[in-house]
Formats: C-alpha cells, structure tokens, sequence
C-alpha cells in the first residue's frame, strides 16, 4: 500500500508541474501590469476619517471602518444620469476620482472635471479645459484649474471664465511646468495657495542653454526636434518663480536675486497665504538657504536655515505645516546624516528633531486630529524593509503598526483615526489591511491571489555580500533556474542598475525581482542582482561615498558580488553575462571594462559614458563641473577604457533619447572602431530613452537572444557554427 501511494503521490506531483507555465516574455514585460499584475481594491480612497471607498464592478463602493457595515454609493449608470452625457459619451468607469473636503465626488471625463452630490444627485460645479492642455492642475477652493498650453499658463472656472496668465513662452521661455529637470523631487510647475486665491509657478528661461539635436526620422524628410540640454559644466537655465493673484488677475515674481543659476525647489504656501518658502540651492548643490518671501511684495523676509555638506546637499521634500499651529511645520532633512522629521517655526528656530537613528523615514503620511502624533513609513527595521509607524509629537515616541515582515505604504484617514495598510513581502503578492490609530484594530480588507501561482519559478533567494570596502552587509538576489540541479554548472546574468535612488533588492514580492530574470531562469540560467554602495535607504554616507567617481566604487561592490557567485560550485565561472538600462548601462560597460576576461557578454541600453555629456543637475551633484573634477571625470570615462574591452557587447539606443543622449553610444563606438574592437550595436526608433509600451517585447526578445547565443558552451557555438 505504501509503494502505491507514493507511485501516487510522484505521478500527481510530476502531473502539477507538467500543467505549471513558464514564464514567457509577454508574462515579464507585459503580464505584470496587465493580466498578471496582483488584483487589489481598485482607487481604494478616504471619503471621510470613518467612510473609505473603492470601485467595483463599475460602482463606487463603501465600508465603514469601525462597524464593517458595506454600501454601493453610486454606479455607472446613476453617475451617467447625473451627468446628463450623450450615450458616446458616457462614463465608463469611476478611474481616479476623489472625494472633496465637503465630501463631494471629483471625476474627470472628456476634458473636463465635475463635482457631484450624490445624496441630491447634482453637478454642484463643472470647469472644463481646452484638449491641448498639459500639466492640469485642480483646485477645489478656488473652483478652478491651471494648466499650460504650448509654453504660456492658463487658468479655467468654475463659471466658465478662462483667464491667460502669461503670454510670453516660446522661444526658450516655459511657464507652468517642472523644471531643473524634474530632480529635487520637482514633478510640478503649478502650485495654488491653500485657500485657492493665488497661484504660484515657475518660469524658466532656457534661451542661454545649448540646443541638442534630436531628428525624427519617421517623416518623409528627417525632421530636426532639437531640445534645450544643459551638459555638464556648460550655462544652465534660469529659474522664477511668479505668483498670481486670482482676485486682481496680476501677476508679480518673487525677488530671488542672483546668482541666476541656482535651484529652486520645494515650493511651499504658508497656511494664511501671507508668506511662500522656497529651498534655495546653489549650482554646486553643497549649500541651502531654506528662504521665506512676502507674497504681497514679493521681496524675501529672511533665511530660516542653511544645510551645507562636502560632497551635496538635496532637498526632496516641502515643509508640512502643523494643523493646529500655523506657525510651526515639519521638515524631511539627512542633516544628521539620514532623513529624519525636525519640526521648525516659521521664523527658523529648530523646536525637535521628532526622529533619531540610523534608520531612513521614507514619507510623513499624515496628522492625528489634534496632531498629538503623526504617522510616517520607515526603514527602521531594515534597509530592506519599509513599515507605517506612529510617532508622538512631543516626545519622538514610536510604536511600529504594521507587523508582517514586507513593504508597507499607508493612506491615513482625513483625522487619522485608521490607517490603510497596502503591502507586498516575498511571499505576498499584495494584501490590504485597516490599522486603527493606536494599533489596537486590525482588519484585513483585501488578499490577493497569487497571478503566477500556474507558472513555474526558479527559487528566490536573498544573500548577503559583504561590500568591497568590509563595512556593509549589501543585499543580493539569487534566482536560481527552473529544475535546478546543484550538481549541474549554471550560466550567470547580472542586473545591474547601482545608481542614486535606486534599489533593486528588497522584501516586497518575490524579493523585487525583475520579471525578465525568471524568463531568463526558465531558460537555464542564474539571474543575480545585488545594491551596491550609492544606492538607497541606507544613509548619506552609504550613498555619497561614490561622489566625484561615480562608477567606481560601484563596480568594486559588484565584484564581491561576483566573488559570490564564483564561490558557488554549480556557476559555470567562464559564462557570465552583465546587463543593465542608463545608469545600468553605465555600469555594465564599467563591469567588463575594468574587469576584463570576467563577463563574457555584456548589453548596455542606453548607458552613459563620459559624465561630460550628461546634464547639470543629475551630473554635477555627483561629478561636480568638468573643470572642477578632471580626474574624476577621466577616471569615469569608458571611452578611455575601451582598450579593456574583451567578450562580446551590445549597445542599444533609442533615437529620440533626451536624457542619455545618443552621443554617448556614438562616440563609443567610434573609439572601438579606431581599436579595432567588435561590438554589436541596435537602435530604436520612435523612443526616447527607454523602450516601452509593446516595443519592449522585442527589446527584450533582442537582449534575451544575444545572451542566449553568447553564453552558449563552446561546444554548442561550435556545433551551431558547422549547421
């Protein structure tokens, strides 16, 4: 009886694996946002501190948090009603909408933005904008929004009324939109005051930067796009920043004085709208005055503080006032060396640094009623790590909320009574909790199912690599192939990315693993990735310890990595593959050309190659200006180490890439023409700097067949060869 039920128990078990898929490349590149991404309450949202909502099979649904009760608030077809659309017109699904501070419903349809009661079952307010706008930003005090067309700004209402702010873009001048391109955490142009009666934006002057030549080549004849590209060490733009009065329909701009080229960032209203702050850097990026201006007049009333570091300061977040004291707010500064809360007045005295440790806070996500705490997501625990926490106001006291091991992000209840917990860990594709303020109430709302439960995978596993310099325990990942068998050599494919900002490894799903890396493992291979030093939540120091020689210590970390893998008796040492996109791209030409002989293949897409050619805000802040870090500069050139270059390589480039300019992959591959080395080269037309969308199949059908030919045995290239 026991032979047959173990006969059994391996036929079912060989019968389960048969029906599992693999992984293919429409699954890793298309799959995981679509059809394979983990299912989740949908626009899930705050109505109130007790009422969240989310949509569901085309209706707005609710839940009370404290009594479970659940509720349909409003379908599609009682939206539609409202409305009053056409039938070709209609709305479709409830995507992105919102609830007003009076607990009306926002949407957006067509164009045009409404406001709905949907207990009297009204439109309470429309605006409408123009189909060219870009950059639209509501405000629901003021009843309007302000938007950019080509380069001027523009304001819509309520009423129907359409207001033209400036009238002076074009021809190197841009209102509205982000600038210094789009670092110091900027991704706005447009920021309206509180209670909705001014407007400030940037204007940004960009006559004196040099014009790059971008060609669309999808024309008849070839068609010259040029964009405004500041290289490093060369002039850069010049920021303002305007302010306009909704009420006098004037505008006036904000004294800022010179140096003209400085960065202006974190633009923050103060509650009464008398007084705007602006964290002032200057074009070394080392000095920041955090400024105050009067509104009325424009003129600055004083500097609050100044930050200075040797190698960069950067200011990514703006001030948060307090809710019950208009005249103190908290600030997300590395000061000490990691990003931590310092609550300030308005006049500049510091009153408590609210969090200590080497520990990272990632976000302030919100207020209790009376703002006895707030609450935050912290690595505290670990780097690896990010969990909701809260944090009295007067003491620094923190008590943890979330308790399973993963990535945590909260969305805070409009008094902060409860605390919507989204997660993922290795082995939780997503959950959704609810977390009552004081940790007593917990709730799960929501559990995914597993969408690659039918697929087979290689095992993931984390490991830790000590860094080159013996001082940090680095984190790795290790897919291993699918039907793994120790007792077999495996080929090996690194990927790599390793810049500021960035962290591939961590405790969400499947450790954070890329997609592609499981295609590869299906495949037969071993896909590693491991964060090296300059990457994120780990410190300043961690992070700026590559200043003036980006690359550098970068790659000496990834060797140990390297170092790992070898150690391991089924890695086939002799074939190992490197790949990575920009900084990636950047980093692989760095892995074979400073270690030869070790990577046999290598694909760097879109890569950086000399920092020269790069942009002055990313570039200087972690180069310095050319003149100011020759060595450094040279040091970091790959176009001085092309002599190196030993196995096979592929660049790959898209030709409208604005942000790693084609110049980089040119000017390689003229010096490994002039010594005489072979490289393989692909471009994509249409896209800029990365491949997306469809397209990004064949991408990645093109770097996956490379390293499939290339890493082939040499008996196999060899057989390949005679056929």
């Amino acid at each position: 009886m026991y032979k047959i039920i173990l006969v059994y128990l391996l036929l079912a078990t060989q019968i389960v694996i048969g029906q599992q898929q693999q992984m293919t490349l429409e699954d890793a590149v298309l799959g995981r946002s679509t059809y394979l991404k983990p299912e989740t309450l949908k626009d899930l949202v705050w109505k109130n501190d007790r009422v969240y909502t989310w949509e569901e099979k085309g209706a707005i649904r609710a839940e009370d948090a404290k009594n479970d009760v659940k509720s349909t608030l409003l379908t599609i077809e009682d939206a539609n009603a409202i409305l009053k659309h056409e039938a070709d017109n209609q709305l479709r699904s409830f995507s992105g909408y919102s609830w007003t501070e009076n607990e009306e419903l926002l949407l957006q349809h067509g164009g045009r933005y409404y406001a709905l009661d949907i207990e009297d079952k009204k439109v309470v307010w429309n605006i409408s904008i123009p189909a060219e706008a870009e950059n639209a930003k509501l405000n629901e005090q003021g009843k309007f929004i302000a938007y950019a067309i080509g380069d001027d700004l523009y304001v819509s209402f309520a009423d129907g009324k359409q207001v033209r702010i400036t009238s002076d873009g074009g021809n190197g001048i841009v209102n509205g939109k982000s600038v210094h391109r789009n670092e110091f955490g900027i991704s706005n142009g447009i920021f309206a005051s509180p209670k909705g009666n001014y407007i400030a934006f940037y204007r940004m002057d960009e006559s004196m930067v040099t014009d790059y030549p971008v060609v669309d080549f999808m024309t008849r004849v070839a068609k010259h796009t040029p964009v405004k590209y500041p290289m490093a060490g060369m002039n850069s733009h010049h920021v303002t920043v305007g302010i306009f009065n909704l009420a006098s329909g004037k505008t006036h701009f904000l004294n800022t004085g010179e140096p003209l080229e400085r960065y202006f960032t974190n633009i923050s209203w103060s509650p009464d709208e008398k007084s705007i702050f602006i964290a002032e850097l200057n074009r070394e990026q080392d000095h920041m005055m955090l400024n105050r201006y009067d509104v009325a007049s424009g003129e600055k009333v004083q500097t609050l503080f100044e930050e200075q570091h040797d190698a960069y300061v950067e200011p990514l977040h703006p001030l948060l006032f307090s809710k019950v004291n208009n005249e103190e707010f908290y600030y997300l500064s590395r000061r000490d060396g990691w990003f931590h809360i310092y609550k300030y007045s308005v006049s500049g005295e510091l009153k408590a640094q609210l969090t200590k440790g080497e520990w990272e806070t990632a976000r302030i996500i919100g207020f209790s009623e009376n703002e006895k705490y707030l609450f935050i997501e912290a690595h505290k625990e670990s780097p690896l790590e990010l969990h909701i926490y809260r944090v009295e106001t007067k003491s620094g006291k923190i008590e943890k909320l979330t308790d399973v091991e993963g990535v945590h992000k909260g969305i805070l209840s409009t008094n902060g009574s409860y605390v919507i917990d989204r997660f993922s860990a290795p082995e939780i594709p997503l959950q959704t909790g609810l977390i009552s303020a004081n940790g007593k109430t917990r709730r799960t709302l929501h559990v995914a199912d597993n969408p690659l439960k039918n697929h087979q995978l290689g095992e993931n596993r984390l490991v830790p690599v000590l860094s080159a310099d013996g001082k940090t325990e680095l984190a790795g990942r290790l897919i291993l192939p699918v039907n793994f068998d120790p007792a077999k050599k495996y080929p090996v494919i690194v990927y790599v990315y390793g810049g500021p900002h960035s962290q591939l490894v961590d405790k969400s799903w499947l450790n954070g693993a890329n997609w592609w890396q499981y295609y590869m493992a299906s495949k037969g291979y071993i896909a590693f990735t491991m964060d090296n030093r300059g990457t994120n939540n780990r410190g300043r120091a961690f992070e700026s310890s590559v200043h003036r020689q980006l690359g550098v210590l970068e790659t000496d970390d990834q060797m140990k990595g390297i170092e790992y893998l070898r150690s391991l008796s089924y890695v086939d040492a002799e074939r190992i593959g490197v790949h990575g996109w920009s900084y990636g791209g950047f980093m692989t030409l760095n892995m074979m050309l400073r270690h030869p002989g070790v990577f046999k293949v290598g694909v760097a897409g879109g890569p950086v190659v000399d920092w020269s050619m790069y942009e002055i805000m990313y570039g200087e802040r972690y180069m310095d200006r050319p003149q100011e870090n020759p060595e450094g500069y040279r040091e970091t050139n790959m176009l001085n180490r092309v002599e190196n270059l030993e196995g096979d390589l592929m660049l790959i480039h898209g030709v409208q890439d604005d942000v790693v300019v084609m110049q980089h992959s040119m000017q390689f591959l003229r010096e490994c023409v002039k010594q005489e080395k072979q490289v393989d080269f692909f471009v994509y037309p249409t896209h800029p700097h990365n491949v997306r969308g469809k397209d990004r199949v064949h991408l990645m059908e093109k770097v996956s067949r490379y390293f499939i030919e290339k890493l082939k045995k040499e008996h196999e290239a060899a057989e390949a060869a005679m056929k």
